[in-house]
């Protein structure tokens, strides 16, 4: 379980930091500032903090739900797929400022966290409500991009 738990913290932190780096100036930059966002959207402190909670989260929930998934090459892709939209975000919406693709991304990217928690479910019984912080933080996050689109 320890290793799990280490390559999977590695790996999500991994790609946080990875897309991180995409970011540019993000949050505090002028083209962020200058948006029309939702007025829900929770300060910039909240963002990093969120973050590191869901990872942690989302770390436990996979060192679980690896030795239970009778599927493991189901898995692993819908993990990769997972990360590949988790890092693409930011430069997709920080980056190159395209807030239409960042909609589509993150739109993708809670539908497969909800295919997570769905899907498994049932191996994972209580242990799933690990991936519901990441569940309802997309849900939000998706809302604050589609204001953004809708209201710039």
């Amino acid at each position: 379980m320890i290793s799990r738990l280490i390559l999977f913290l590695l790996l999500n932190f991994g790609a946080l930091a990875l897309g991180s780096l995409f970011t540019g100036k993000g949050v505090p930059s002028e083209w962020y500032m200058n948006l029309a966002k939702a007025p829900w959207t929770p300060p910039g402190w909240v963002f990093g903090a969120a973050w590191t909670t869901i990872m942690i989260c989302f770390t436990v929930y996979m060192a679980y739900l690896w030795p239970l998934a009778e599927n493991k090459t189901l898995l692993v892709g819908l993990y990769v797929l997972q990360l590949i939209l988790n890092i693409s975000w930011n430069p997709a919406f920080f980056h190159f400022q395209n807030v239409l693709g960042g909609l589509f991304i993150i739109s993708g990217l809670t539908i497969l966290v909800g295919i997570f928690l769905f899907y498994y479910a049932p191996q994972l019984k209580i242990k799933s409500l690990l991936i519901v912080p990441y569940f309802a933080w997309l849900l939000i996050a998706t809302s604050l991009n589609a204001y953004i689109l809708l209201h710039n």
